[in-house]
């Protein structure tokens, strides 16, 4: 499919899986025929597929012979938690319906989704036929806005596998932001999809914004040591959350305030020294909302919390960063999951909005130069767009088009890495 036509169909596309998301909300039931609960002996080989179940496509874009782009099929495997315990993690994978546009073999584009929030209807193989799920129980809105750049690749003729990341969608709750979980989740997610292809050397690429980018920046670095194995050739790592002491008090008040719990109550799971020392500064009001945030959604989150500010939280009436700063081993905490500290052995194309305002662009920009000094191949692009109603997220979501998406952007870069375009050194732009 040629990309001028793509691009001319996304609008009406659009209109289109909205409303025909509406319409198919509830079209499968919540249990998902048990799907999403795990067998009672999890595999303990990382990348394990553990079943499959088959996954309808109606939001998708059809390309110009008529034809939607792909077959659709759940994937639960195996992966591990940030102290290699085996877990099941569930993802969607979609074979193409298109011969492959690019240089080399057919790739597998693997997706780290941007923030969907926290409760287990949340989790994008849950939404992926309509991009849009409604439950009654509790009621809840998910989408699947990461339905663009997978019918962008899936155009291409690549294959998509998307994570729904650990947590989501199966028992336990989802650890958001967690650099190591997140990574073991796309590693293992390509080992699956490699598993499930026809070419086990195929090429694979990370790709993901936002929480997706940070995902897809931590997969990076982690795969020298994690799955040397795979044959990567590159990752799209747009406006990725590198560093948590800064991301944080840019989120906080912010439209998408919420999200802050999902970070919290995601770190007081998997640290539990945390969980005393949390209790001891947050309201009886804070816990509520706090506990609340678990089950929600982002647009749950955005509706029920907009704007929060982690200061109505706490007993001190700071916000719950200052606090956390005062406790060595919360910094502690906070400093392990900075990405940056290891280098990546394949190209990376780092992407921040100047005027992001959700996630920083001074971070973002020391991500790529930490890599950069290491002597990785890192490019680094700025988005200029100016500020556009400033704490509601408008300058942040824009750039998932434009720097990603759209020619020139995120595709562009990796369908050069797939010809075997030479690409070495740091690029700041």
């Amino acid at each position: 499919m040629r990309i001028s036509a793509w691009i001319s169909t996304i609008a009406i596309v659009g209109l289109v899986q909205v409303a025909g998301a509406t319409a198919l909300a509830d079209a499968e039931p919540d249990t998902f025929g048990g799907f999403y609960t795990p067998p009672t002996d999890v595999s303990a080989d990382a990348g394990t597929v553990l079943k499959t179940q088959s996954m309808p496509l109606y939001a998708s874009i059809p390309g110009l012979n008529g034809s939607w782009p792909g077959e659709g099929q759940r994937v639960m495997y195996t992966s591990a938690l940030q102290d290699g315990t085996p877990t099941a993690v569930t993802g969607s994978l979609v074979e193409p319906g298109v011969p492959w546009t690019g240089g080399g073999p057919r790739p597998t584009i693997v997706i780290g989704p941007g923030t969907v929030g926290q409760g287990d209807q949340c989790a994008p193989s849950r939404n992926f036929p309509t991009a849009l799920r409604v439950t009654n129980d509790p009621l809840s809105a998910s989408i699947n806005y990461e339905v663009i750049a997978t019918d962008r690749w899936l155009a291409e003729g690549a294959r998509v596998f998307m994570t729904d990341y650990i947590g989501l969608g199966t028992p336990g709750l989802h650890t958001y932001v967690n650099r190591a979980e997140e990574a073991h989740a796309m590693l293992d997610g390509a080992r699956a999809a490699l598993a499930l292809g026809d070419d086990p050397d195929a090429p694979i690429a990370f790709w993901g914004y936002s929480q997706g980018g940070g995902a897809a920046a931590a997969a990076a670095e982690l795969q020298p040591t994690y799955a040397p194995e795979l044959n990567v050739k590159g990752t799209f790592a747009g406006a990725p959350p590198a560093d948590l002491l800064d991301v944080l008090p840019a989120i906080d008040g912010n439209l998408i305030g919420g999200a802050i719990g999902y970070a919290l109550n995601g770190f007081v799971e998997r640290y539990p020294e945390l969980a005393a020392i949390t209790d001891s500064r947050v309201t009886p009001q804070g816990r509520s909302v706090l506990k609340q945030i678990t089950t929600e959604c982002i647009g749950d989150s955005i509706l029920s919390h907009p704007f929060l500010s982690t200061a109505s939280l706490t007993k001190d009436g700071r916000s719950i960063l200052d606090n956390l700063k005062e406790i060595p081993v919360a910094l502690a905490i906070l400093e392990d999951q900075r990405i940056g500290k290891l280098k990546p052995t394949s190209p990376v194309l780092v992407t921040n909005a100047v005027n992001d305002d959700v996630i920083p662009y001074p971070q973002a920009r020391r991500l790529a130069q930490s890599w950069c000094d290491q002597g990785a191949t890192v490019e680094f692009r700025s988005n200029g767009i100016p500020p556009i109603l400033s704490g509601t997220a408008v300058n942040h979501a824009l750039p998932l088009i434009t720097d990603g998406v759209l020619p020139g952007g995120g595709v562009d870069y990796l369908l050069d890495r797939f010809a075997g375009k030479p690409l070495s050194g740091c690029q700041f732009n």
